[in-house]
């Protein structure tokens, strides 16, 4: 199969993260094609900076429609996710579905560890809008001043392990997901320094891409994610026409 992954931020030092965890995890005949951002910010924090995202992604994914068996959306947040399974006839998989169905198969109290506090209410909702609020054991996030997001893991890596000691000490988290792509990989080199098992989600988004492109399922013809109707449209970029057309 081949597998687009796209990182929805303009951070290429971020898409070596998550292309170096993605290749560690996927199947020999998993042909991996990274994408980045053209325009966007560094990091994704807020609505609007997802919007933004989403934005990159839809361009990306309508431009090289046909050139793929499944797309990744390698944020955490998933920006664009319900949107574009409108509009592709291939499996579309985010990051943060992956990751908080991989640990609610681990654990039933999940704990989050994000990079930011401003990111924690995007996060919230985002749980909230797949129906696990209700497993959600909390959300602990680092503190300081964000020097480089390709650089989190090192600048931060000593904070984010206490805070996921805090999240199953204090939260009392059954699982954690490390959560964002600046944190790809992080869960596999700090797997045995935690007590509860560690869930990363560009490997879980990579793990759950290849499962439903082998189980081949139908494409939806009736529901909230049929084919879009037909109708005038103007001023699109390439990339977003493509998606539009009904093929």
């Amino acid at each position: 199969m081949k597998l687009l992954i796209v990182n929805p931020n303009i951070s290429s030092s971020v898409t070596d993260l998550i292309e170096a965890e993605a290749r560690r995890v996927a199947l020999a005949d998993t042909q991996i094609e990274m994408a980045t951002a053209a325009s966007g910010v560094a990091y994704i924090e807020t609505r609007f900076e997802a919007l933004l995202g989403a934005h990159a992604v839809a361009n990306i994914a309508g431009e090289r429609k046909g050139e793929y068996d499944a797309l990744l959306v390698a944020a955490f947040g998933d920006p664009g996710l319900l949107e574009l399974r409108e509009v592709l006839d291939v499996p579309v998989v985010g990051m943060t579905e992956a990751a908080l169905m991989t640990a609610a198969q681990l654990g039933q109290r999940i704990g989050i560890i994000a990079i930011s506090r401003r990111i924690t209410a995007w996060y919230r909702e985002c749980v909230d809008r797949y129906g696990m609020l209700g497993r959600l054991a909390g959300i602990r996030h680092l503190h300081q001043p964000l020097r480089d997001p390709g650089t989190i893991q090192e600048d931060h890596g000593a904070h984010l392990i206490e805070l996921s000691h805090r999240a199953v000490e204090e939260d009392g988290a059954d699982v954690l997901i490390l959560a964002g792509a600046p944190l790809a990989g992080l869960a596999r080199s700090v797997a045995d320094r935690l007590p509860v098992p560690v869930v990363d989600g560009v490997s879980s988004g990579v793990c759950q891409a290849q499962a439903l492109t082998r189980l081949a399922t139908a494409r939806a013809e009736a529901g909230s994610f049929a084919k879009l109707p037909a109708k005038p449209n103007a001023e699109l970029s390439g990339g977003l026409a493509a998606l539009l057309l009904r093929e």
